[in-house]
């Protein structure tokens, strides 16, 4: 999208803004090594259409160029992960699925000119349904899914993680709480805290800590049998 506002009562409601082109790549700039990673993990908590999401794409799959060459199914296998590697939140449903929408085609325009003829219906299948599970709308202050009239649900945002487990073209998926995986990355204050739990959905029964550094661990809400990338829809 090139327009910075959509309107200036969704400005006035919901402060939002959309950032520039050229501010969303000298942004990308200062992490190109990243990007530069296929399956390096992106958060954008607040991603309205995807311009910052879009554009890490955009070098992400420029890296699955080089490194697929003319191989159709490394490009895929290689594309796939890709996508798997972004997240995003926004509190407008509009915006969410129009960020769904936008990183397929963009994906979708890019698998095109590389498969060409070997092109499937199945792994199109397969990056819609990592998107509907990778971009949620919801309140990224609250860390709650929201209603289609921007107002917190009881439920988490939960976010999928599409993961290489060791077996060639397989992708193994869990599920976690965006809020204990932030949680994670801080230092534990009082090991007690883990063990002095009592409310179902306090963040604590979350986590368990690591023998070795003491940090803080995710632990996951689900967890699902591999399966080969363009059989993903199957987890259900």
């Amino acid at each position: 999208m090139t327009k910075q506002v959509k309107s200036k009562e969704r400005v006035a409601d919901h402060g939002e803004v959309f950032t520039a082109e050229r501010e969303v790549k000298a942004m990308c700039d200062l992490v190109q090594d990243m990007c530069d990673q296929v399956d390096k993990t992106f958060l954008e908590p607040a991603c309205g259409d995807g311009n910052f999401l879009a554009e890490i794409l955009a070098r992400k799959l420029a890296r699955v160029k080089k490194d697929a060459k003319s191989d159709a199914t490394q490009w895929e296998w290689l594309s796939v992960r890709a996508v798997a590697s972004l997240y995003g939140v926004d509190i407008m449903q509009d915006n969410a699925e129009e960020c769904r929408e936008r990183l397929f085609k963009q994906w979708d325009k890019a698998y095109k000119a590389a498969c060409k003829k070997n092109c499937n219906d199945e792994t199109r299948e397969s990056v819609r349904y990592i998107l509907s599970k990778n971009i949620v709308c919801g309140n990224a202050l609250t860390m709650m899914c929201v209603d289609e009239n921007q107002q917190d649900t009881d439920t988490y945002i939960t976010f999928a993680e599409f993961k290489t487990c060791g077996r060639m073209y397989m992708l193994k998926r869990r599920d976690y709480r965006l809020d204990v995986l932030l949680k994670a990355n801080e230092k534990p204050k009082d090991q007690r805290q883990l063990t002095m739990v009592s409310d179902e959905d306090n963040i604590y029964n979350y986590l368990e800590t690591n023998p070795v550094t003491g940090d803080y661990m995710p632990k996951s809400l689900r967890e699902y049998a591999p399966l080969h990338y363009r059989r993903l829809k199957e987890n259900g």
